[in-house]
């Protein structure tokens, strides 16, 4: 297991192991890797891929084929399998990751969370010997993410591969782990060795880089807030409505049934519910980059659909599950301050700073070459820095190490305190815990619970 911050190199390591870097990527590169003794780079990129899976952080880049089926058999086929022993494998890697049944299901269509575990199933397919895991639980409900730690410790356990494994959520991968390699904020070893070595030797040194440990918790004191009880007053504004409402990517398949809910102002909402629920789509549709094909959204008074773009995001602000698809500069000084009025430029710098992009250093990097972690707190600059009345998160802790989660965690608690509403879509159960005042769960399109946090959890 790798672990560090945000930054840390932890990405380029598992792409450089992999042979992408600098086989297709290139790079600058010192020093060695052997896959089973032989030289790595002198094996070339098919002699590599013959030998290693990689599910990278980002699924969507994996995905090639249209169909579910059509996309793990991709990877066999361009390793010479037997057409019957493709038909074979191909439906036991999708059962291993628990997307049996889905065979003809449209890639693209997926939520996710079963793009990620679509993206394994093709890593895992052609039962590599050395297996690169960049993230894998990030996107999955607590349920699928304990399936697929059940799924690498049977790999484990059977010695079928040799697994690389880059995780913050360490409280379900530490135990799996026989070393556990800890990177420091400069890319450079903190320790490296057995797990309790590691931690004995150090936990300090590691908490310091904003390293998670096992039963870390955070300081919940950057979560608190005057509006701890948001929510509770049905006088308060509402900020956003949704009124019996219906959308369907496909004919006959609704991604969202019949939904009736509130938001009112000052509220902290988490939406949850396991993978392919209609959390992300009903999130699309409270802002308006979806239209609803039958009942009716109200923002602020208004149909967000038929807003200004300019209008809209002053009213309400998105984060994407995959932040890059809503960059547009060139740089990361460029990208936060695009279509910004003049009283919002002035408050770019300290936003930055507190959520661990400082612009001194991060100016003129581009957006697309910082981590997961540094992708998701730029793009929610570019919405915080617009003070929007309603805040849609699509799984805001993807990535994070402690420091950017409690950055996060103090950042929202302000914006919230001048009255905006948070909605998140989540599968973090210590974010709902921290944050959260009202829990909505989607199931199958449908919300199928709404309730207050209890008092003991948010206490």
């Amino acid at each position: 297991m790798i672990v560090g911050p945000s930054g840390s190199g932890k990405s380029t390591l598992a792409l450089t192991v992999a042979g992408l870097i600098p086989l297709q990527i290139p790079a600058a590169v010192e020093g060695s890797i052997n896959l089973d003794e032989d030289d790595a780079f002198a094996l070339g990129t098919v002699g590599v891929a013959a030998r290693v899976g990689l599910l990278l952080q980002d699924p969507t880049t994996q995905l090639v084929m249209e169909r579910v089926e059509d996309d793990v058999a991709f990877g066999l086929e361009n390793r010479g399998w037997e057409r019957e022993a493709m038909h074979d494998r191909v439906p036991q890697a999708l059962t291993e990751v628990g997307l049996e049944g889905m065979e003809r299901a449209r890639s693209r269509k997926l939520s996710g969370g079963q793009q990620q575990r679509l993206a394994l199933a093709g890593a895992l397919a052609p039962r590599p010997g050395l297996l690169v895991l960049d993230e894998p639980t990030a996107n999955l409900d607590p349920d699928a993410a304990a399936r697929l730690m059940v799924t690498l410790g049977a790999i484990r356990g059977a010695g079928a591969a040799t697994q690389v494994l880059i995780e913050h959520g360490v409280d379900r991968a530490w135990p799996l782990a026989d070393v556990v390699l800890a990177l420091g904020t400069d890319g450079r070893p903190i320790d490296v060795g057995a797990p309790a070595d590691v931690l004995a030797r150090s936990a300090d040194a590691m908490r310091t880089a904003g390293i998670w440990l096992p039963g870390d918790v955070a300081d919940r004191r950057l979560a608190a807030s005057t509006t701890r009880a948001a929510g509770t007053d049905d006088v308060s504004e509402a900020v956003v409505q949704a009124d019996n409402v219906r959308f369907s990517y496909q004919r006959g398949e609704p991604a969202v049934r019949d939904v009736s809910f509130q938001a009112r102002a000052g509220e902290r909402i988490a939406l949850v519910g396991p993978n392919g629920s209609g959390k992300t789509t009903l999130g699309r549709l409270l802002v308006g980059l979806l239209r609803p094909a039958y009942g009716r959204i109200d923002l602020t008074g208004d149909d967000p659909s038929r807003m200004a773009a300019a209008t809209l995001a002053r009213h309400a602000g998105y984060v994407f599950q995959e932040p890059e698809r809503q960059f547009l500069g060139q740089t990361v000084g460029q990208e936060v301050r695009i279509g910004l009025t003049e009283e919002e430029t002035a408050r770019v710098e300290e936003l930055m700073v507190r959520l661990g992009l400082p612009l001194e250093r991060f100016e003129m990097r581009s957006p697309y070459r910082l981590s997961g972690g540094e992708q998701r707190r730029l793009s929610l600059a570019c919405v915080l820095v617009r003070r929007p009345e309603l805040l849609v998160l699509d799984e805001p802790t993807f990535g994070q190490d402690r420091h950017g989660y409690e950055g996060l965690l103090g950042i929202l608690a302000e914006h919230l305190d001048d009255g905006a509403c948070l909605i998140a879509a989540t599968h973090d159960t210590r974010f709902v815990g921290d944050v959260a005042r009202r829990v909505v769960e989607m199931g199958s399109g449908w919300i199928v619970r709404d309730e207050p946090v209890a008092a003991e959890v948010v206490a």
